[in-house]
This record gives structure tokens, sequence and C-alpha cells, in this order.
């Protein structure tokens, strides 16, 4: 039997509610979520903005409270589906 894995997984497209950045988000389970950037949503993320400078020579990762609000709330409205890999 073959399983498929976050490789392979259905990506969808949530906007954030507070700046409407735009990240390619799956969720495999209510703790597991893959969430891609790019750097156009990056830069659009007001969270990101507000951070002093000397952080992007870092390269933490990147988590935003307002996206992940959004996240929740497209799982809750049905918008996107919480689907084991």
């Amino acid at each position: 039997m073959r399983h498929s894995d976050e490789r392979h997984a259905t990506l969808r497209e949530v906007t954030c509610e507070r700046c409407a950045a735009v990240v390619q988000v799956t969720k495999f389970s209510p703790q597991h979520t893959s969430v891609q950037w790019n750097a156009e949503s990056v830069r659009a993320c007001a969270e990101f903005a507000e951070r002093p400078a000397d952080s992007e020579r870092h390269t933490p990762a990147r988590t935003c409270a307002s996206m992940w609000e959004s996240i929740d709330h497209a799982v809750r409205d049905g918008r996107l589906e919480v689907r084991a890999p």
C-alpha cells in the first residue's frame, strides 16, 4: 500500500484577514499545518513588517499570529479541509 505525504498534498490559498498576504496551506491534522510563504506574501505581511530589521538577517522560522488565525477561520468555515496524508 502506498501512502501519500506532504510532497503530494493539495495546497489551498489562504488570505490573511489582517493584511491580505496570501500563502499556500495544507492541514494534515489539527496540529500539523504546512504553510508555504513566497517573497510577495512575506513583503505583504504586517507582522513581519513590524519586526526589527535585524531579525531578517537570521532567517528564523517565520510565524505570524494573524495568518494562523486566518488559517483557523478557513478551517472552521470549510474553506480549508483537514486531510491526513
